[in-house]
């Protein structure tokens, strides 16, 4: 942490307390309010913590008003550009860009983990057909600290690292298994000639019956979400496992209860909401009803898939999907598909109007993966999982992190209580 002299003023009661401020590379400064119950004997009040920070990183930074990602200060558009997942996550989790040799070593290290136990065939079959393919993922990821007992030592750093590559690794296996479960198809085992995103589509849409070749350019368009998903700051999913790993919680389970909180429809469930909001459009011609709504302060109806909560300007990420997405309409066509005619010409119309425009309501990532996915020919239940195995770098780089962290301390937010003061007991024959 960056510390100054200089000091913010907080006067209570006729009382001054001076607060230190650290200013960190990029960023607005920050007051630290460590001291501040135990000297001035109050709380501060955040709900959502969105002017809180919680903990020093070196990972990511946002600047939601330019429009600027970082990647250990790499622009995410130039990592877009020339560098691929796997590169990123090696970025991710140690800081600088691999050597040719490094690359070759992370690579081959993740390589040989793809597999998952044999045993673990038997877990998804506690699962009924239709579970919704996160909650399979919740299960499983969790239930990996059942199955490799020599990477659950959090302060041992070789058992951190095992752990990391394996999740890694692993990750699109499960996420595959639970989409071929889910549909009834036998599972898929992972093919180690192929790369990390052609991998994962060969585990979801090749069976045993005929040979399935990865086309590059869905290889490539994959490869894509997975790196601009790879890891954003402090959101809700990261900072739950921050908050798990500061129990000392083993990191499977960890990455366990990010999964779970990006299952919320408010987080990862975004492209979701915005394949299924297309669909009930249905067809170009009803686009004008739903203009009409989107701008009508009285109707409950929101366009999903535009703006971004902390981009204020516009999404870094949204420009390089959707390049990819439109090579991946040019490949498949949207000709005879109704949802993806309906997204081009919500796009067109998004880009274009006055109200759009002035309000920033640009179509997002979560817009342009979704119409990607959907080409691909995944249905809108594996899109939240997609984006699980993307983020699960991020969540061990911050995890990682967080375990290395010389004050690091268990999670315990505050509280303003606002329930009844103190009660007398009453038995139960005088209520």
């Amino acid at each position: 942490m960056a510390d100054t002299n200089r000091t913010a003023t907080l006067t209570l009661d006729g009382k001054a307390f001076d607060l230190p401020i650290h200013s960190p590379t990029l960023g607005p400064d920050v007051l630290d309010i460590r001291k501040l119950y135990a000297e001035a004997d109050v709380f501060t009040f955040d709900p959502g913590f969105t002017s809180t920070a919680a903990c020093e990183s070196a990972i990511t930074f946002i600047d939601g008003d330019k429009g600027e990602l970082l990647h250990r200060g790499y622009p995410i558009e130039q990592l877009a550009e020339h560098s691929h997942y796997l590169e990123t996550c090696y970025l991710l989790l140690y800081g600088e860009l691999p050597t040719a040799a490094q690359m070759v070593d992370f690579e081959n290290r993740v390589t040989n983990h793809t597999m998952v136990h044999e045993q673990m065939h038997n877990f998804f079959r506690g699962f009924r057909r239709d579970s919704h393919p996160m909650a399979t993922m919740v299960g499983v990821v969790g239930a990996m600290s059942a199955f490799y007992h020599d990477s659950l030592d959090i302060n041992d750093p070789w058992q951190r690292e095992v752990a990391a590559i394996r999740m890694i690794a692993k990750l699109p296996t499960i996420a595959a298994m639970a989409y071929k479960y889910s549909i009834g198809q036998p599972f898929v085992y992972p093919k180690n000639s192929l790369d990390y995103a052609g991998n994962f589509l060969h585990m979801c849409f090749s069976v045993p019956a005929e040979d399935y070749v990865v086309n590059p350019v869905l290889s490539k368009a994959m490869d894509r979400i997975m790196m601009l998903h790879a890891d954003h700051e402090q959101n809700a999913s990261t900072s739950t496992v921050r908050l798990a790993g500061s129990s000392g919680a083993n990191p499977f389970a960890c990455i366990a209860a990010g999964i779970a909180c990006l299952w919320g429809p408010a987080h990862g469930g975004a492209n979701q909401a915005c394949l299924e909001m297309l669909r009930e459009i249905g067809t170009v011609d009803r686009i004008p009803e739903y203009i009409r709504r989107a701008k009508d302060k009285d109707d409950p109806f929101r366009l999903m898939g535009f703006g971004h909560r902390v981009y204020k300007n516009f999404d870094p990420r949204a420009k390089v999907m959707k390049e990819s997405a439109d090579e991946v309409l040019e490949l498949l066509g949207v000709h005879n598909n109704p949802t993806l005619q309906v997204a081009k010409e919500l796009e067109r119309i998004a880009l274009e109007d006055d109200y759009f425009v002035s309000k920033k309501l640009y179509p997002n990532v979560d817009f342009y993966s979704g119409i990607i996915l959907d080409a691909m020919g995944f249905p809108t239940a594996m899109f939240t999982p997609i984006f699980a195995l993307s983020r699960t770098v991020g969540w061990i780089a911050q995890w990682k992190e967080m375990i290395g962290e010389k004050n690091q301390k268990i999670g315990r937010p505050r509280q303003l209580y606002v329930g009844p003061a103190n009660r007398d007991y009453v038995d139960v024959r005088h209520r």
